[in-house]
């Protein structure tokens, strides 16, 4: 009967306990009845029936456990939605952090092998930075090609975009430039059609479009292969489809075209406009390939002096394409999160305990009546579980509907969609989270109450010491925690301040732009783009509210304009090489359109053309620079080849980000870009200060630009205050998240110090009654509890300044204008913190204040 005695812990205890002896008689009575082999039969019954019946035994009882439950928290409102709003706060924050951290930092692209997925850019030979310092030269990529071992295969790509005609209405489309190899060693297949072949004369003009273009442009089409369409106005054929999800270089890429390099494209080692991507060698690691290179550019260095002296390899995983910024962003939501974690694990904890503390009384009733300890603690667990899982259950509500709100933190220099999802892993993520709480702090409070003897019957209300030190710990580091959170909000809000009060240089208000780029060949010749821009400008300065236009090659903050090469008489010009001078190609207006004060000078005119002088406008750093202490006026400088003379200074512009120094700047007139010159030379961006509505200019401005040529897409619309927002918009993204997860702290915080205060004046009615009967005056209890608090409220900070400071320093790269010491930024958490540990405490003082000696007297 010992092995049927075993089985008998299939059943609950205490259902064993009631049924045992008596289903043991049972069994010992069948088995005697019968001899040898006949016993078989009677084990395999009893073994069978014991399957069947101890799940029903158990689900019965859990049917009664949630009933109870269920009834019992009906009767507690108050506790029962806290703990479940306490625990959808912390596990829907967790699920949403968990899911952008996963998918930007953890997931692997959608390649396969992607760890052997690398990207090439040129940097600088010594040290080094992130991703791509400059763009490759065709020469050099053909040498690192030819030359490495290291890789299965190597292509080139470039990013651009391209006006799309013959589908529908004129767009302009976000393209990309690739050899035959790139798409290949991705290792996608086409949803549709083919790729570039290598050496295929017929896919010169042959394009491949992403599934989202051939599902918005041309209605899904299955014919689509083959059809003929017109790119900046040159004939190709659609000869592929590439599948949904696939993204490459980056998510905005909507077609790929050939890149073809050949002739005068490795003729200037200068002339940098390609990036490379590579797959390594099953057999070759990350660190032999970039010993590799890196031995290849100082042959390139020795062999080419002067084009590759300076010139290095920047070498980086595909999946690493974000900027240590954004990376850091992630970590600290991914740590600002599991604070938070904590610190919901701590305020349910302590919320338990009182629960349990509170139900001593409950219990010991309960266990004088017969009840075992199995039953009280299942019983508990039972009621933490319910409210953990429901809990559990809003919070992933909550974070489904969040996680595009926190999607804007993903980079979108890597190549994947722009929204992280909750797929299966994430939610049973949350579901281990829900369980992990359930159980971590359901069960020890559910241990120790069911210890609870007739001592309790005897001795009231009143509860250990242990317990009450156990929940002013947890509150202490809610309390340390919600510092922490608070602080590091507080530093991003002030450096979002600080970077939102940077003048740009220029004034955006009223400042529309929209985006008009002229195709080539179809506008190869400069006469036939400057007859465009002639025509649409003078039609929008006529516009009813149109203060003025003109045309730009790029926006400040968009386009950061590059080049080398300047010369300037008197200077060195090795040093001049390597100095970054942004540069622009403007029309007449453009200063007084931006508004970009004109500080000595002329602006650019329309007799600046070919025929004429060689001028230049340059700001005040580029003065200062290259004639400091001197009228720039009628100075000369050379560049490519032309000797161009300074007729203007203007104020400087932030043209690289609102906190990066302005460089140097100079605008050229655009009728003076000779043809041959590069397409993004181009203006493009048209710019026009109004004083009207802009919806109805934007209509007008299109019906001219239709006019002017009717195949001309406009896109990119959009107000110079969008381009400053968006600017900013990755420092807001931080903030609205870190704001978010601070404000649930500490609002937690005060939930935790009020339950912590409110338990202590429930246990301590007896000695406050006793207190009052003996002559003590309610003002004096109140202070009493009021202190208690506030003492909480101290200790948290002490703990919590220094923590905060650490964090702080750590996330150094995500501030600006403040020092991770910032005294202000840490006076406004301490106050905000003092501020919730006195509301907090409030109530539970004025609560014991109101207590009566003659009714806790008479109830004990």
């Amino acid at each position: 009967m010992r092995l049927y005695r075993l089985l008998l812990h299939a059943y609950p205890a205490s259902f064993r306990a009631a049924h045992g002896d008596e289903m043991a008689a049972i069994v010992r009575a069948r088995l005697r009845a019968a001899h040898g082999f006949a016993r078989v039969p009677v084990w395999l019954a009893v073994v069978g029936e014991l399957i069947v019946n101890a799940p029903a035994v158990h689900w019965d009882l859990l049917r009664q456990d949630v009933g109870y439950a269920a009834r019992t928290l009906y009767r507690s409102p108050g506790f029962a939605l806290t703990v479940i709003v306490v625990a959808a706060l912390g596990i829907g924050a967790n699920t949403v952090a968990f899911s952008v951290a996963d998918f930007v930092l953890v997931r692997p692209l959608s390649f396969p092998e992607p760890d052997r997925l690398v990207r090439l850019c040129e940097g600088p030979r010594r040290g080094g930075g992130w991703g791509c310092n400059n763009e490759l030269s065709p020469a050099n990529y053909r040498d690192f090609k030819v030359m490495s071992s290291s890789f299965a295969a190597m292509g080139a790509f470039g990013n651009g975009a391209m006006n799309l005609v013959g589908a529908g209405e004129p767009r302009r489309l976000s393209t990309s430039p690739v050899t035959s190899e790139v798409l290949p060693l991705l290792g996608v297949t086409p949803l549709m059609g083919r790729v570039f072949r290598q050496g295929n004369a017929e896919d010169r003009n042959a394009a491949v479009i992403s599934f989202g273009l051939w599902h918005s442009q041309f209605a899904g089409a299955p014919d689509v292969l083959g059809r003929k369409i017109t790119l900046d106005g040159a004939p190709y054929t659609i000869i592929g489809v590439m599948p949904s999800g696939f993204y490459f270089p980056n998510r905005d890429i909507q077609l790929w075209t050939p890149l073809p390099l050949e002739g005068d494209d490795f003729a200037d080692r200068t002339d940098n406009y390609i990036e490379a991507i590579g797959r390594l060698k099953p057999n070759v690691t990350f660190d032999r390939a970039r010993a590799e290179l890196t031995t290849i550019a100082d042959r390139l260095a020795h062999d080419y002096p002067e084009t590759n002296a300076d010139t290095g390899i920047s070498f980086f995983r595909l999946a690493d394409n974000m900027s240590p910024r954004a990376r850091l962003t992630l970590v600290t939501l991914s740590g600002a999160s599991a604070c938070l974690l904590l610190l919901t694990c701590a305020n349910l904890a302590s919320l338990l305990l009182a629960r349990a503390a509170a139900r001593r009384r409950e219990l010991a009733v309960r266990a004088a009546l017969g009840a075992g300890r199995e039953r009280l603690v299942r019983q508990l667990i039972t009621e933490t579980v319910v409210l953990t899982t429901i809990g559990g259950a809003a919070g992933v509500l909550m974070a489904a509907a969040a996680v595009p709100w926190f999607s804007t933190l993903v980079p979108s220099t890597l190549p994947m969609s722009t929204r992280p999802t909750l797929d299966l892993r994430v939610l049973s993520i949350a579901a281990a989270f829900t369980a992990a709480t359930a159980l971590g702090f359901g069960v020890f409070p559910a241990i120790r109450a069911s210890r609870t003897g007739f001592a309790v019957l005897r001795g009231g209300t009143r509860s250990g010491d242990r317990t009450q030190r156990v929940r002013a710990g947890l509150v202490t580091v809610e309390i340390a925690m919600s510092m922490v959170l608070l602080i590091a909000a507080g530093l991003l809000i002030r450096t979002v301040w600080r970077v939102q009060t940077i003048d740009p240089g220029f004034a955006a208000d009223h400042v529309l732009t929209l985006e008009t780029a002229l195709p080539r060949p179809k506008y190869a010749g400069a006469i036939r783009r400057t007859e465009f821009y002639q025509r649409v400008l003078t039609s929008v300065r006529a516009l009813p509210g149109v203060e003025s236009a003109a045309f730009t090659s790029g926006l400040p903050m968009i386009v950061t304009g590059f080049v080398t090469g300047l010369d300037v008489p008197g200077r060195d010009p090795q040093a001049t090489r390597n100095e970054a001078v942004s540069h622009r190609w403007i029309t007449p207006r453009y200063f007084a359109t931006m508004g970009i004060p004109l500080r000595r000078g002329r602006d650019v005119e329309d007799t600046d053309t070919r025929e004429g002088a060689w001028v230049a406008v340059v700001s005040e750093s580029f003065a200062e620079r290259y004639w400091p202490g001197q009228d720039a006026i009628g100075k000369t400088f050379r560049h490519r080849g032309d000797i161009r003379t300074v007729v203007g200074v203007v104020g400087n512009v932030r043209v690289r980000g609102l906190e990066r120094a302005s460089e140097p700047q100079m605008y050229l007139p655009a009728q003076q870009i000779a043809n041959g010159q590069p397409a993004n030379f181009d203006p493009k961006d048209l710019v026009v200060r109004h004083a009207g509505a802009e919806p109805s200019i934007v209509s007008a401005i299109r019906q001219i630009v239709h006019a002017a040529d009717p195949e001309q897409p406009v896109s990119e619309i959009r107000t110079m205050d969008d381009v400053l927002a968006s600017e900013t918009a990755g420092r807001r993204a931080q903030l609205r998240v870190l704001g978010v997860l601070a404000a649930v702290a500490i609002l937690l915080s005060g939930v935790g110090i009020y339950g912590l205060l409110a338990y202590t004046v429930a246990q301590r009615s007896r000695e406050i009654g006793v207190r009052l009967a003996l002559g003590a005056r309610p003002a004096r209890v109140g202070r009493m509890i009021f202190a208690d608090g506030l003492r909480l409220a101290v200790l948290g900070m002490a703990l919590g300044v220094p923590a905060a400071y650490v964090l702080a320093r750590s996330m150094s790269a995500l501030l600006f204008g403040i020092t991770p010491g910032d005294p202000a930024t840490f006076a406004t958490g301490a106050g905000i913190v003092m501020l919730i540990a006195t509301a907090g405490s409030l109530v539970p003082a004025l609560k014991a204040t109101k207590v009566t000696p003659v009714t806790v007297l008479r109830v004990e």
